[in-house]
């Protein structure tokens, strides 16, 4: 039985990826008090019917989510295997969606929005690190979460402990913010002083194929593959949960578009949990 315990900052979209999980097959509870935990273990146990179960605990429950370190001791003695996933934003984020959704933060009962996210930070911080999977979701559409859910806990992929997004960009835009790994790839022949290909993209063929028909676009994808199958293994051995790698030629549309696809494809090939993001292809 796979057996998931979803968690995280109020407001991160605990409820998005509940309905993705749902929508997997998973027999999901939302809000349960921590102290069922153990009872409902058993149960799922020892009826068999069920071999996969989501279950969603945060502050909402009050003082019952003081329950939850005695409930994961309690399935670790008894060897119940089981996974976290922790669903995280900034704190602007956070804010941000509160006020669209003029709902009140349940840590806020009259003070400010920023104060309650702050206490609720420190006090998930003993469950956050006992993550097995943590997604921020603060530049994250409601497809692009489905996406990295799948990736993780949709049967059939294996997930290597690592969520790798990949990120296409224009220097014009600027350097995503959250990047950990940044490839110029200005250096390759530029698509858009070819007139047919000018107004096309990296995701349209023609572009594909002239970009990648240079021996040094092939000799720099082989490097950078070579490059991350070492490093990837150290960033998970350390506790790394999300990678974000960045490629960016002058406007983001042709160059880094082709090489983001390029790299998303491989990592996909070699089972990793990977998503594509082209920021600025339609600037």
């Amino acid at each position: 039985m796979r057996y998931v315990i979803i968690t995280g900052l109020s407001g991160a979209g605990r409820s998005q990826a509940v309905k993705a999980m749902e929508d997997m097959g998973y027999f999901c509870i939302d809000n349960l008090p921590p102290s069922l935990i153990p009872k409902l273990s058993e149960l799922f146990t020892e009826s068999k019917k069920i071999d996969k179960v989501a279950l969603v605990i945060d502050l909402r429950g009050g003082q019952f989510f003081d329950d939850l370190t005695s409930s994961l001791e309690y399935l670790q003695k008894m060897n119940y295997q089981y996974e976290i996933l922790f669903l995280e934003a900034s704190d602007s984020v956070l804010i941000k969606r509160y006020k669209e959704s003029r709902r009140k933060h349940p840590l806020a009962q009259d003070g400010r929005i920023i104060a309650a996210i702050q206490d609720e930070r420190k006090r998930l911080e003993s469950i956050r690190n006992k993550a097995t999977a943590i997604i921020d979701t603060s530049n994250l559409t409601i497809s692009q979460l489905r996406e990295q859910l799948a990736n993780i806990f949709l049967e059939g992929r294996k997930f290597k402990g690592l969520v790798i997004t990949v990120i296409s960009f224009g220097y014009k835009s600027g350097i995503p913010l959250d990047a950990d790994l940044v490839f110029d790839v200005r250096f390759l022949p530029n698509p858009f002083y070819v007139d047919e290909l000018k107004e096309m993209t990296g995701n349209d063929a023609p572009v594909r194929d002239y970009v990648l028909s240079f021996p040094v676009t092939k000799e720099f994808l082989a490097k950078l593959y070579d490059m991350l199958q070492f490093l990837i293994p150290y960033y998970v051995k350390e506790g790394k949960t999300q990678l974000v790698i960045a490629i960016g030629c002058t406007g983001g549309k042709h160059r880094s578009v082709t090489i983001a696809n390029e790299l998303y494809e491989y990592l996909r090939k070699n089972d990793y949990a990977a998503f594509v993001e082209h920021r600025d292809i339609l600037k």
